[in-house]
């Protein structure tokens, strides 16, 4: 393999990570290696795990020094405790030692036409207080440690306040974002049986207000659980006095946080899977898990401290929401932004990172992509002189992105790129500011995560792909699945490929260098004539054409053993899927990767299907294709637009009819195929 020269290098090795590896060196009998070389110190943390997570508990102040500890057990994953017997709480190490008056959090809205972003700043003071009296009023309500509290909420302050609040007294916390369904949200909050709903009476998005006071009362319908309903006004709309409380009267009256002491793997939250393979999962996380992930990724790899701004665009649907929250766990400000990524322009963010004074801004690589093709300059058109960083998640980053951003932001700027998932709520590879960056690639494993690719057989691999695994078990790995007995699901989801050993599901290559390419997911991998290939490097190729706003490609077997490679192409705004415009992808993607990627149809389609967070459908899309409905590949509140899975549906029975329903394949060139409108082409 050709070793690529990096996009950004290190200036200076003078960063917390180097700060925090001196430190085990001197305390933690690490090997004195680990002070200059990142990946000594990753070696270090892998194969002494108890020496390093015990040094994360110290070093940040998670662990009490008068508590000796037993660092994990020794049960194999997915039976591993971590720091059995010893009590914690997030709440109370967030606020530990804060400055009263500087900003803890600010929150920005969506401007109605021709107005200003609105900015609300909380100071630490005004955030504990809120998060005291948010607390005081659950315990009102007599909610007590163990029961749910349920947002369906935007992202804004007050979501924010609510969770906070719901973790001080040790009751557990789950989210999702208003433009969920009200059945989707019950789909999910309802399997928790919460005794609190906390709304919003709606939102604003796109430059139009969306009302959402009827959904909340139609999700407390669905949720017979819920005993109190607290709603937050952003339009408003006055509630029925009789059926919620406002979140003024939740606000009323003065109060001291005092966070409940808890268990180390007391649940903290619980995230839910995509639902793209039935129904949601709900995946609990714990307080001291967390702490310990959050403390390190945020601090070490992603280098934030006080004084720093954290920007990062989700949605509280998404596992990055709470990412973003634990900023707060390093003292830094965290920005909470509730709008569209192109209103009132396509450089809203942008203009967002600048006005708030953003050192760190995430975003997605289909943001940086569509910054790029409206060739915007933030560089020069925002004052982005303290941002130092852009994280990139969702999926693969394409390696013109570094390019873009060096060129167009500004070139000292790092790309940090992370893989991971809701199920470790970080990522297993990414980036540290000590270490280069590679176009198109994770710089490395992350520090405690023991991360490999394997081959079918379990036997580890380089330079090609190979599974994504993790051999050793991590403190934020889930405590559990909701309504899991004997962890069957659980153990199901990651353990049933490889006995004993965490399989994630993405397929990756580690490099000779150390860094990680992530391919896509292994359950949608390309398989032709038997060579294995990843749909995110024909995205990264084919998404970079001007004429394509985006592609969806999967690889069918078929009854009589062929095997079926279509991609499905939504081209740019007024451009037409032509012969000409197919021959200049399959010229790209020949040029670009080689002649096995080119695919064997190219249709066009209006829209392609995704998770509310943004990934694409590529394995239900596959389904349907071989024959499943629509309705049973996945949660139709997961989806964007379910409509679209309808279309494949439409789409492969009338393939089915011009090819006749046993025929063998036929290659695009002999058989007339539909376009998105279902009409032959």
């Amino acid at each position: 393999m050709t070793t690529p020269l990096p996009s950004w290098t290190p200036t200076t090795h003078d960063a917390a990570i180097t700060e925090f590896a001196r430190w085990c060196a001197a305390h933690r009998a690490a090997p004195a290696a680990v002070e200059q070389d990142y990946r000594e110190l990753w070696e270090w943390s892998v194969a002494q795990p108890s020496a390093f997570w015990s040094a994360i508990a110290d070093y940040f102040g998670i662990v009490s020094g008068l508590q000796r500890p037993t660092v994990h057990t020794s049960d194999p994953m997915p039976g591993t405790r971590w720091f059995p017997g010893v009590t914690v709480n997030y709440v109370e190490r967030l606020f530990r030692d804060r400055a009263t008056d500087d900003i803890a959090l600010i929150d920005v809205a969506e401007p109605q036409a021709g107005a200003a972003f609105p900015v609300r700043r909380f100071t630490w003071s005004r955030l504990r207080g809120e998060v005291a009296a948010f607390a005081a009023a659950l315990r009102s309500f007599g909610v007590r440690p163990g029961d749910r509290v349920v947002g369906y909420l935007p992202n804004i302050a007050e979501t924010v306040v609510a969770f906070l609040g719901t973790a001080s007294i040790g009751a557990v916390w789950a989210s999702c974002g208003q433009e969920y369904s009200p059945q989707a949200a019950a789909n999910r909050f309802g399997q928790l049986e919460p005794v609190v709903l906390v709304t919003a009476d709606g939102y604003r998005f796109g430059g139009r207000e969306h009302p959402r006071h009827d959904e909340a009362e139609e999700l407390r319908g669905l949720l017979p659980t819920v005993r109190y309903s607290v709603q937050i006004s952003r339009l408003g709309i006055r509630p029925p006095s009789w059926r919620v409380i406002t979140w003024d009267q939740v606000l009323s009256g003065n109060h001291q946080l005092a966070p409940a002491v808890v268990e180390f793997s007391h649940p903290l939250w619980v995230l839910f899977s995509s639902g793209t393979t039935g129904q949601p999962k709900g995946i609990v996380h714990g307080h001291g898990g967390i702490l310990l992930e959050h403390s390190k990724a945020l601090a070490l790899h992603n280098g934030l401290k006080p004084g720093e701004v954290f920007l990062w665009y989700t949605t509280p649907s998404w596992m990055v929401w709470n990412y973003l929250v634990s900023g707060l766990l390093t003292g830094c400000t965290i920005v909470c932004y509730d709008g569209s990524t192109t209103h009132p322009g396509p450089d809203v963010l942008w203009g967002l990172a600048a006005r708030t004074g953003a050192t760190f801004f995430g975003t997605s690589p289909g943001h940086l992509a569509a910054s790029a093709k409206a060739r915007l300059r933030p560089g020069r058109t925002h004052d982005l002189g303290v941002l130092r960083a852009i994280g990139s998640s969702g999926s693969p980053l394409p390696a013109a992105a570094n390019a873009w951003v060096a060129e167009h932001v500004r070139p000292d700027v790092q790309v940090m790129s992370i893989s991971g998932g809701t199920d470790i709520v970080s990522a297993f590879a990414g980036s540290a500011p000590t270490l280069p960056v590679w176009p198109g690639e994770l710089s490395a494993p992350c520090l405690g995560v023991a991360l490999d690719a394997w081959d079918h057989d379990g036997k580890p691999v380089r330079d090609r792909p190979g599974e994504l695994v993790v051999t050793r078990p991590m403190p934020s790995m889930p405590v559990h699945f909701w309504n899991d007995p004997g962890d069957r699901r659980y153990r199901d989801s990651y353990f049933s490929t490889y006995r004993g050993v965490w399989r994630h599901g993405d397929w990756i290559t580690i490099t000779d260098r150390g860094s990680v390419i992530v391919h896509g997911r292994s359950d949608a991998t390309l398989n032709r004539n038997g060579v294995r290939m990843g749909s995110g490097d024909i995205y990264q190729v084919v998404e970079s054409l001007p004429e394509v706003a985006e592609a969806l490609v999967i690889g069918a077997e078929q009854p009589d053993g062929d095997y079926w490679m279509p991609m499905f192409v939504r081209t740019s705004s007024g451009v037409s899927l032509d012969d000409p415009l197919r021959d200049r992808i399959r010229s790209a993607i020949r040029v670009g990767l080689s002649p096995l990627h080119v695919p064997d149809d190219i249709v066009s389609v209006s829209g392609i299907p995704h998770t509310r967070t943004g990934k694409k459908l590529e394995v239900p899309v596959k389904r349907v294709l071989q024959g499943a409905e629509p309705d049973s590949v996945a949660d139709h509140g997961s989806v964007d637009d379910p409509g679209l899975l309808a279309w494949f549906a439409h789409y492969r029975e009338r393939r089915k009819s011009l090819l006749g329903a046993h025929a063998p394949f036929v290659g695009p060139a002999s058989v007339v195929m539909p376009d998105d409108s279902g009409e032959p082409r």
